[in-house]
């Protein structure tokens, strides 16, 4: 009897430790199965990606993307190649800003200042501000037209102020590292104008020639806009930004000081920041293809070819592409507004506190840094003001895609000579390549500036 129940007692424990073995055992599986792998690196990737990112991602502003859906409409497919092209020089200039801001652990004003002459600093810096305060203005209005797409209900001037409310109270009150974690997903709204473009069922046979054989027309119009689109893409206020945020993201993992992140640099940073740099770029430069994809499929073909804001070209695309088209493309422009607005207003205040050695930093409160945060409010007020004071935001953005323009190839000259000194830089000086890259860069800038000035007048 007593073994009868022994036996019975170790078959009710079978079915037990039998469960037991397979959990082991199917768990052995999965760990070695690819897909963790691939979970683990899509993991780790994530986390690399920081101010690259927020960087590429803000170049597609509402403007950005009113100039993109002008040319689509304007021209068709004609302008497609500029994102496959525009992508490695974007590229190779934020990488080069990158590795400053990370090497000498100051931002680029702050650079400029010490190795150049100020007043070549304080002319930059005070059109930088202009411009930005000028695009944050004409990004706020397009954002309150996208909104009463949404609502028409909606009031224009109070969703304007309330834009304007909310960015800075983000800007100003919420910690560093919660905001740029905010930024970071964020960016992650410009998927809307991938999604938009296939929802919108394009003839992707049609599309795909021109996209990456050039196509210049001789135009003054194809002139004008080409020089709008590089000045919108290779933009002054990026090459800021993104060096001030190298900084930031140092001082976030506690170098304070400007010896610690000037000998802080490893090859570990610099091989994160490319890939950080590179991914913001591709994803600014792809969604770039898809509106103008988009705009040159749907309005060129239906002979919709003069679109003055983002929101008017949601509003076109609607009863073409459909409902769903049309509501990722206006989710799309708040949303960009809401991340290319701080990036915007950063930028001019990090340039002005740097040439003035005024304390700056976002993470910084507003008790440590009232001339930073000065700036900040004054940017986003000019900007809130513009929509208020019956200024035409399409000329004023033409007229500010131009000073980028013709700005633009002045700091470029300056970040390529700074990135190429090897007193500066140490060991993470220039390639040669990356340098003749770079002062090609800014020779193209250069003759498009001055092509679409001549174009212009």
């Amino acid at each position: 009897m007593a073994k009868q129940k022994n036996i019975i007692r170790k078959s009710a424990e079978a079915p037990a430790d039998l469960l037991d073995r397979t959990v082991v055992a199917t768990q052995k599986i999965n760990d070695s199965l690819p897909t963790n792998g691939l979970v683990k690196k899509s993991k780790d990737y994530w986390h690399m990606l920081g101010p690259g990112l927020t960087t590429g991602a803000s170049d597609d502003d509402p403007s950005g993307i009113a100039t993109y859906s002008q040319a689509g409409a304007q021209f068709g497919y004609n302008f497609l190649w500029l994102a496959a092209w525009t992508f490695p020089l974007a590229s190779i200039v934020q990488e080069m800003c990158a590795r400053i801001g990370l090497v000498t652990g100051r931002g680029l004003a702050g650079n400029i200042r010490v190795h150049f002459s100020r007043k070549i600093l304080y002319v930059c810096a005070m059109l930088l501000f202009a411009t930005n305060a000028v695009n944050i203005g004409a990004n706020l209005g397009a954002m309150a037209k996208a909104a009463q797409l949404l609502n028409p209900s909606l009031s224009f001037g109070w969703l304007v102020v309330g834009f304007t409310a909310v960015s800075l109270f983000l800007q100003i009150f919420t910690p560093y590292v919660r905001y740029a974690r905010y930024l970071k997903w964020l960016a992650m709204v410009l998927l809307a104008y991938v999604f938009s473009a296939i929802l919108a069922h394009l003839n992707w046979s049609e599309i795909l020639p021109h996209a990456f054989i050039p196509n210049i027309s001789p135009s003054r119009e194809s002139l004008i806009l080409l020089c709008a689109i590089l000045g919108t893409t290779i933009s002054p206020y990026l090459f800021f930004w993104q060096t001030s945020q190298e900084v930031e993201e140092q001082i976030l993992q506690g170098k304070t000081t400007q010896h610690e992140r000037r000998t802080a640099t490893l090859p570990a940073d610099i091989k994160g920041m490319r890939i950080d740099v590179w991914s913001g770029m591709f994803l600014s430069e792809i969604v770039m293809f898809f509106i103008i994809a988009a705009c040159g499929g749907i309005l060129y073909t239906h002979g919709i070819t003069n679109i003055e804001s983002a929101a008017q070209a949601a509003e076109a695309l609607r009863p073409f592409a459909g409902n769903a088209t049309f509501f990722l493309f206006a989710l799309g422009i708040i949303g960009t507004g809401m991340l290319a607005i701080p990036v915007l207003a950063g930028s001019s205040s990090y340039t002005l506190s740097e040439s003035f050695k005024w304390r700056e930093g976002l993470y910084r409160p507003l008790s440590q840094a009232h001339a930073f945060y000065g700036v900040i409010i004054i940017s986003m007020l000019v900007g809130l003001g513009m929509n208020f004071l019956g200024i035409d935001p399409i000329k004023a953005l033409i007229y500010s895609a131009f000073l980028n323009g013709l700005v633009a190839p002045i700091i470029l000259a300056l970040i390529v000579i700074i990135s190429s000194n090897r007193k500066v830089m140490g060991r993470w000086t220039n390639k040669r390549s990356t340098t003749y890259a770079g002062w090609l860069i800014t020779i193209v800038m250069s003759i498009v500036g001055i092509a679409g000035l001549l174009a212009l007048f």
